[in-house]
């Protein structure tokens, strides 16, 4: 049965007893401020992200030009329709962050769609170079035309008072990719990424998704102990296919890794 409309609600508070109404009392300020929310916060999210350059200057600089972050515009990916979206759109949507702090203090933070989809990406940049600073104009084309598009199935950062570690997991999925390596002559064309137990013969989107795990804390460098920022990633797999492989302007074929397995990685990342 449906609620009671406004007009019929308005009718029976109109129609309660004196004595009833009496008993319908506003909270003060003091009682509402001490009414705890035990069920987090929870914020959807639509957005496009559009940068002109990105810039890191040593002594001298690295540049990214034109990076755009937001939607694929379509919801079909790796043969399934409806998989992604709910819309197509070329902004980045369907996203909710549920915010929780729990009793012991640990920050849980979880990103899941906000539809029965996965949230579809497309991500795109101009150049990627290298450049003097010193006057001399030198520069380096690293990478440039990088074109991704994919799919996020979920994503969580567990933050831990007790040691003092953020935990980062997302699934992921890349249906394609493609970029050029200029100072190479290299370009990579139809790059996919999944889960090491996806089937390209017998799809199922049960095993679409690569998983990542890392930890991020303040550690000790493997050199000499002092302080860093450290990064683990205990495993991740996946396949990953390339349709097209350029050297010097000429294809030289396809390539396919099947069940990638990289182990046991840490970073200890630091200044100098």
């Amino acid at each position: 049965m449906k609620g009671l409309k406004p007009t019929l609600l308005a009718l029976c508070i109109a129609g309660a007893p004196p004595a009833a109404m009496a008993e319908i009392q506003s909270l003060d300020d003091f009682v509402m401020g001490n009414i705890t929310g035990q069920a987090g916060v929870s914020i959807e999210l639509e957005t496009k992200i559009d940068i002109g350059r990105f810039l890191y200057i040593d002594e001298g600089a690295l540049a990214i030009e034109n990076i755009s972050i937001g939607g694929a515009e379509r919801t079909n990916f790796f043969g399934f329709n409806g998989i992604g979206g709910p819309s197509a759109n070329d902004r980045l949507d369907n996203i909710r962050i549920d915010i929780d702090v729990l009793a012991d203090g640990d920050a849980a933070i979880n990103i899941v769609p906000t539809n029965f989809a996965a949230v579809d990406f497309r991500i795109t940049t101009g150049a990627w170079y290298l450049s003097a600073t010193d006057g001399s104009n030198n520069y380096t084309d690293l990478i440039d035309n990088f074109f991704a598009e994919g799919l996020m199935g979920r994503g969580s950062i567990h933050i831990d008072t007790g040691s003092d570690v953020m935990r980062v997991r997302t699934a992921f999925a890349i249906e394609t990719m493609q970029f050029d390596v200029p100072f190479l002559a290299i370009g990579v064309r139809g790059m996919q990424i999944t889960g090491a137990d996806y089937d390209r013969t017998f799809p199922s989107p049960l095993d679409l998704f690569a998983e990542v795990d890392l930890y991020i804390y303040e550690g000790a460098r493997f050199s000499n102990g002092a302080s860093s920022l450290a990064i683990d990633m205990p495993s991740f797999r996946a396949d990953v296919g390339i349709d097209e492989l350029i050297i010097g302007q000429q294809s030289i074929g396809s390539i396919f890794v099947d069940d990638l397995a990289i182990m046991d990685t840490a970073m200890r990342i630091y200044g100098h």
